[in-house]
């Protein structure tokens, strides 16, 4: 029987657009639940159905998709869509309601509701890992100045501030003095207000600040000791606490400093793949789920710095034998043997689509090149302008973009027009690519790109 699958997901990252290619591809019938009209998966062809996401009720539009679909697991792709599935499982669970198979589901997608409440906290996530053994930063749970001031007195400086709630780097502070930490918990912990709600909704499009800004959350906050050393993560599929299949790397660029990775490195990590058997086993979860760490300068010890609960930008990379989280799903989902598919690269440098290509880069050209070929219409939404920007922020991005090439003409003379030429030519051989993905032409294609 084919195995349905419903992804979900509040931002317009590719990533789901990429766990949809491959999930179908395997033999999967994907739904999606995603803000309509601009998602990248309106543009992926093996997407059966697509749910408008509502933005006031997000747990009714969940219902009725999962209702519409009769799915056999539900895969979250951002923090939000992780949220929603807790809530309605909390919902379904309420006495007098007729829940029906929905809370079975949400478990069999994620795993023990005892992980919720887990899962969606920084501060108790890495508790649990420090009564794993593994290796945690010093952490504390921050709730006013007084906690953080008294941290800072044992503690010496960089700090790092994070707030729950907030992922893609947003939410996190880099403190290099005490006085900043506290400029930074301010910051932090001040409750979302009607403007910066409005910016969000004018010039990125997201609607779903409205609801968070309605329910007057504030964030928990944590602060951390600083580890000086590289960025690096993980990605496994798991079930039922036992991880099926996983790929580890380390950043190699990034769009920013602790923002989403651009490049990376795979990498044979023990201890990363470790920590993700432990919280896999301790929580019993199931499904996509990343870890981010840092590599310590030094003694290379592999420092558990905070986890996401869904899927990530890994997880439809297919690279062989236990690095094949795509295909090991579909094992679990159907109860056939799992298929010994060979790896789409054997480079071991990944430059993620498109995100490598619109901050150029210098290492794209080595990289694995990870273009959905086959897939012309997503290609060219997502080499356009940003599907998570409105007009007006596509008008800012675009003035900002000019004031950036006129600063670079002053040192640079030629450096504006070199990148919009490969930018160009890197669109028209994209455009130009073969649909065809047993011609033989893809490998040829991604290495001709740049």
């Amino acid at each position: 029987m084919t195995p349905k699958v419903l992804l979900t997901d509040t931002s317009r990252w590719p990533g789901a657009a990429r766990l949809a290619i491959e999930l179908s591809k395997v033999g999967c019938e994907v739904s999606a639940l995603c803000p309509i009209p601009g998602h990248p998966l309106l543009k992926v062809r093996g997407v059966r159905k697509t749910f408008s996401y509502s933005t006031l009720r997000p747990v009714d539009a969940l219902m009725a998709a999962i209702e519409a679909t009769e799915p056999r697991i539900v895969i979250p792709c951002d923090d939000r869509a992780v949220e929603h599935l807790h809530e309605l499982h909390a919902y379904a669970r309420r006495p007098g309601i007729a829940g029906g198979p929905i809370a079975p589901l949400i478990e069999r997608s994620l795993g023990s509701p005892a992980s919720y409440p887990i899962v969606s906290t920084r501060y108790d996530l890495l508790k649990l890992a420090r009564e794993e053994r593994l290796h945690v930063p010093d952490t504390k749970c921050v709730n006013t100045l007084d906690d953080l001031r008294a941290w800072h007195a044992e503690k010496s400086a960089p700090s790092v501030l994070k707030a729950d709630g907030t992922w893609g780097g947003n939410g996190v502070k880099i403190a290099q003095t005490p006085e900043e930490a506290e400029q930074f918990f301010l910051d932090l912990t001040r409750p979302v207000n009607l403007p910066g709600v409005m910016k969000r909704l004018i010039m990125n499009r997201d609607r779903f600040w409205l609801r968070t800004w309605w329910r007057h959350l504030k964030p928990a906050l944590i602060v951390q000791s600083y580890v000086r050393g590289r960025p690096a993560n993980c990605a496994v599929v798991c079930w039922e606490g036992r991880v099926l299949a996983g790929i580890c790397v380390e950043v190699v660029s990034a769009q920013r400093q602790k923002g989403p990775a651009t490049v990376v490195r795979i990498v044979h990590n023990p201890q990363m793949i470790l920590s993700a058997e432990r919280i896999a086993c301790r929580l019993g979860l199931s499904g996509f789920f990343g870890l981010d760490f840092m590599i310590e300068d030094g003694s290379n010890t592999a420092y558990l710095i905070e986890m996401n609960p869904r899927s990530t930008q890994l997880c439809h990379l297919r690279l062989g034998q236990g690095q094949d989280m795509i295909g090991a799903l579909y094992a679990q989902l159907t109860g056939e043997p799992l298929r010994e598919t060979p790896p789409v690269t054997h480079n071991d440098m990944i430059a993620y689509f498109p995100a490598a290509w619109k901050c150029w880069s210098e290492f794209v050209r080595s990289s694995f090149q990870d273009i959905p070929l086959g897939e012309l219409e997503l290609i060219k939404e997502l080499l356009g302008p940003s599907s998570e920007r409105s007009i007006l922020g596509r008008i800012y991005d675009q003035r900002r973009r000019l004031r950036i090439g006129e600063n670079a003409l002053k040192g640079h003379p030629f450096a504006t027009v070199v990148a919009r030429a490969k930018f160009s030519v890197l669109r028209q051989n994209l455009e130009s690519a073969p649909t065809n993905p047993e011609s033989g032409s893809s490998s040829r294609m991604r290495q001709n790109t740049i």
